[in-house]
């Protein structure tokens, strides 16, 4: 499939999208604009209960993205243990979770000046 033009936005929404597909939880968008130091525009931040669950995560995002927009990550890191995967797709990173690394690490607040929206999870 061509690569279809999206903004960060519909890219996000798609993200999102993947990610509620295969029962991802808390899911947080933090916007990174305007603040210098930052590699992206956007980090996407969930959670799946398992590794197995990160990695159908993983995989649906890469799934939705690729088939549906054309969109391949630059790179994707963490798949061999599944406890903390990133997808990088340039200005949107996408994290992806087991709740207790998510803790331990607790990326959403290194950046303390970025917005922050909150997704409600589905149920």
């Amino acid at each position: 499939m061509p690569r279809k033009n999206l903004s960060n936005e519909e890219l996000i929404k798609y993200i999102i999208d993947a990610i509620q597909e295969k029962k991802g939880k808390s899911i947080v968008i933090a916007n990174l604009t305007g603040l210098g130091s930052s590699l992206c525009d956007y980090f996407v931040i969930c959670q799946g209960n398992s590794p197995t669950q990160v990695s159908a995560i993983t995989d649906s995002i890469w799934d939705e993205l690729t088939e549906k927009c054309g969109y391949k990550p630059f790179a994707v890191d963490g798949q061999r243990n599944s406890q903390w995967v990133a997808m990088d797709y340039g200005e949107v990173l996408v994290h992806i979770f087991l709740p207790d690394v998510r803790t331990f690490y607790d990326i959403e607040h290194l950046w303390a000046d970025a917005k922050l929206t909150e997704i409600p999870d589905l149920d």
